[in-house]
This record gives C-alpha cells, sequence and structure tokens, in this order.
C-alpha cells in the first residue's frame, strides 16, 4: 500500500512539474507591462493621498468619511478584477490535497 501511494504520488508530480518548464520557455520576455486604466489609476492615487494626509486635526464625521471614501474605493478596485482571489474553500482543498499528497 505505501509503494502505491508513493508512486501515485510520484506520477501527479512529474505530471505537475513537467508541463511548467516547456509553458516557460514560449513566454515572450520582451511583453510589456498592462498599463493601468485611468479610472483605476485616479482611485489609486486618491488612496494615497488619503493615506498620507495628517488624520489628527480633523473631526470625527471627517474621518468617518474618509473610512466610508476609502471603503467604496476598495471596493470599486475589487469589483475591476485588476488581481487574483482565493476563496475561502479554494484555499482549504489546496491545504487538503497538500496534506494528502505529502
Amino acid at each position: 500500500m505505501k509503494k502505491l501511494s508513493f508512486y501515485l504520488m510520484v506520477m501527479i508530480l512529474s505530471l505537475v512539474v513537467l508541463p511548467t518548464g516547456t509553458y516557460a520557455a514560449e513566454k515572450n520576455p520582451t511583453e510589456t507591462p498592462k498599463e493601468i486604466p485611468a479610472e483605476v489609476q485616479t482611485m489609486l492615487n486618491r488612496l494615497e493621498e488619503i493615506k498620507e494626509m495628517d488624520k489628527s486635526d480633523l473631526s470625527s464625521s471627517e474621518k468617518k468619511e474618509l473610512r466610508t471614501e476609502v471603503k467604496t474605493i476598495k471596493k470599486n478596485l475589487k469589483a475591476t478584477g485588476h488581481g487574483i482571489y482565493l476563496s475561502v474553500g479554494a484555499i482549504i482543498i489546496i491545504i487538503l490535497l497538500l496534506i494528502l499528497l505529502l
């Protein structure tokens, strides 16, 4: 039984490791990085402005407005789809597979 699980693990790892080397050689190294859209860049700039602000002299209502603005900007940035987001279920499945295979 131990030999079977060992051979199965070696087979799966060989299938996972070998194709990544072939895909890495096919990429074009002269690709330019994607440009950030103007709308997204303005939101990122506003977030930087808020981070650099001196908030010690603001009233509590002004701070609350800033917090809500930051939350809405972050929500909009997530909605644009720039980035990779993993759900909790996907992370749990990945961890379980790693535990079972190792």
